[in-house]
């Protein structure tokens, strides 16, 4: 392993919504036509969210982002178009849907030369984010991957905390990558230093402070 500026890093855990790959363009569409769906067949929604309202639930863990959107369901139903959801959305990228951020097989793939382990810590689910890095040609660089599972793990805190567990490494040596508040948060909870994507879907004044801040995945390359 050869020095960076950060120090003693050694695995680099990245966001993916956000910092890696942009479901924005897909999103919508896909709850919209779940939802849809589970309406037709049921005829318990009577009105469909907003575009507003969904887009503001993206990037929360997704059984919150359903008992938000829908309150009133039981959660086994909230769970059905949750799934539905997930299914249409991973079609939707392996069909070129979405959009991946400049530089994102070179940035892997020099971090991966480098000698750094490679992770996620993404409130998505695990077909969702091996979708996506398979997608980009990159799923091989990276190691298994830990995701909210509602039993052992319910955040991403817990997850960052679960690799530092398994690699028996120092929060110190984990290098959270991110563009939200959740990725800072979890980063803050755990000791690891934070990188703060300027690109991805945060808003002003949403990350209060960060190690190092980025415009683009290549500039990671002049850190590490």
């Amino acid at each position: 392993m050869q020095e960076n500026r950060l120090g003693e890093i050694r695995m680099v855990a990245f966001d993916v919504d956000g910092t890696l790959f942009s479901s924005e363009s897909i999103i919508f569409k896909t709850y919209v036509q779940a939802i849809e769906e589970f309406a037709a067949k049921t005829g318990k929604i009577t009105s469909l969210p907003t575009h507003d309202q969904i887009m503001n639930e993206i990037g929360k863990p997704v059984r919150t982002i359903f008992a938000n959107l829908f309150p009133s369901l039981p959660e086994i139903e909230r769970d059905t178009i949750s799934a539905r959801v997930l299914d249409l959305l991973c079609d939707a990228i392996r069909s070129g849907g979405g959009d991946f951020y400049a530089g994102v097989g070179s940035t892997i793939h020099y971090l991966k030369e480098k000698g750094y382990t490679i992770t996620c810590a993404s409130n998505g689910r695990k077909a969702y984010i091996e979708t996506v890095l398979d997608t980009a040609g990159v799923l091989q660089y990276f190691e298994p991957i830990v995701v909210i599972n509602q039993d052992t793990i319910h955040t991403k805190g817990e997850i960052l905390a679960e690799y530092v567990r398994k690699y028996n490494l120092e929060p110190t040596a984990i290098a959270m990558i991110g563009d939200r508040f959740s990725d800072w948060e979890a980063a803050k909870q755990n000791g690891c230093p934070f990188g703060f994507c300027t690109y991805g879907h945060g808003v002003p004044g949403e990350i209060p402070d960060f190690h190092w801040k980025f415009d683009d995945l290549p500039t990671l390359k002049e850190f590490f």
